[in-house]
């Protein structure tokens, strides 16, 4: 294959290895980062948008536990938590036993939970009910996402937003705009050879389509990218600056701290689909949340730009109330949102505990439209208008201070 047919075929099927991200259509270098965060640095207080997903459809009845409900222990004897088990936050609900430090980020007023949030007609495919959550369109399908919307709609800057990890989400794609895909173990080179292709790649040509275009701009991007936060990465050292989620919020704390006028950072979190002997697996993963999130928002808390981050911690549906044969569950429906951060009003509960005795064939029904939460960020995190990013008009929940 000639060099500018095997260029055009990579360049069409978006795919260099596992470094060729779609990471935005426009580059920034460090210098260009740098000169511009001394002349006008993301200020004290300026507020940023951390979104967590959880992947794989996380039990909401066994992480905000409804432990006073009779109803709670009969659907799943041996899987639900007593009340001696869960760390209690009122006389109804309690955390799952895992969650010690989002239970003190709570009490100290820094962790508000949305209770029963969900969508009208919920879908049980992971990958539908994510599309859903990830494009804010629970109508129909549509092929932007809600912060790739955001984007379009709020400038050309191509670290506005940016993506910890190596596979761009859909949210963060809109029409013009994407978010930057950083490489959280970007402090391994690349190969040279490698490197090199992904350079030869990025060149525009003449004959390029307005596609073309777009995906040759993303491969710039990749590589200006990692260069412009290659300077605030940590040493490769444990978790820190890895992969994991501990990993991907200390990059997230490094760049909120260095100034990096970044508005909206993705982080992700998998393993939540516990079909079988649910309890030991969920309670490792949110125990792993339940560490780097907590951390994260009290190293954040400590610090002038920090105090002005908001974290959303969501997953593409909850479970169903009722046990499975395996001692796990299945896909359902509604669950809680967790919302962390000096801005926000914690300490309480927001939306209807959905009723365990008034199901819809087996599953909770919601009580908390999710682009709810979304407009209230996107107003109040964002300055965006939720109306033209999501078209959809809601009643604050009053979330912000």
């Amino acid at each position: 294959m000639d060099t500018l047919t095997r260029r055009r075929f990579l360049i069409a099927s978006g795919v260099a290895g596992g470094a060729a991200v779609l990471a935005g259509s426009a580059a920034i270098g460090w210098r260009d980062l740098a000169g511009h965060a001394a002349a006008n640095p993301l200020p004290s207080g300026a507020k940023v948008l951390v979104v967590v997903t959880l992947y794989g459809g996380n039990d909401g009845l066994n992480t905000v536990v409804p432990y006073a409900d009779p109803a709670y222990h009969g659907a799943r004897p041996e899987l639900a938590y007593t009340a001696d088990e869960v760390i209690r936050l009122d006389p109804q609900l309690g955390l799952n036993p895992a969650m010690t430090g989002l239970a003190a980020q709570f009490r100290s007023g820094r962790l508000a939970i949305v209770n029963g949030v969900g969508y009208p007609n919920p879908d049980y495919s992971h990958f539908r009910s994510m599309d859903i959550w990830q494009t804010a369109s629970p109508a129909e399908p549509v092929g932007t996402g809600w912060i790739g919307r955001w984007l379009d709609a709020s400038g050309d800057d191509p670290v506005r937003a940016v993506n910890v990890g190596s596979v761009l989400p859909p949210l963060a794609v809109g029409s013009r705009c994407t978010a930057a895909a950083l490489n959280p173990g970007g402090n391994r080179p690349l190969p040279q050879d490698f490197a090199t292709g992904l350079t030869a790649l990025a060149q525009q040509d003449r004959g390029d389509t307005p596609q073309d275009a777009m995906v040759t701009g993303c491969y710039r991007a990749e590589r200006e990218v990692a260069a412009t936060f290659a300077s605030i990465r940590p040493a490769a050292t444990g978790s820190v600056g890895g992969d994991d989620l501990a990993g991907q919020l200390d990059t997230v704390g490094r760049c909120v701290k260095a100034g990096v006028p970044t508005r909206v950072y993705a982080v992700d979190l998998g393993g939540f689909d516990t079909h079988a002997d649910e309890k030991g697996t969920q309670q490792t993963q949110l125990g792993t949340l339940d560490t780097a999130l907590s951390s994260f928002v009290t190293d954040m808390a400590g610090d002038p730009r920090g105090r002005g981050v908001v974290v959303l911690v969501y997953s593409e549906f909850g479970r169903r109330v009722a046990a499975n044969a395996s001692q796990g569950t299945d896909h359902g429906s509604a669950g809680p949102v967790l919302v962390a951060g000096v801005p926000v009003r914690g300490g309480r509960f927001y939306g209807e505990q959905p009723g365990l005795n008034d199901l819809d064939d087996g599953n909770l029904k919601y009580t908390v439209d999710f682009r709810t939460v979304y407009a209230e960020l996107l107003e109040r995190v964002l300055d965006a208008d939720p109306q033209q990013v999501i078209g959809y008009a809601h009643e604050p929940l009053g979330l912000l201070a």
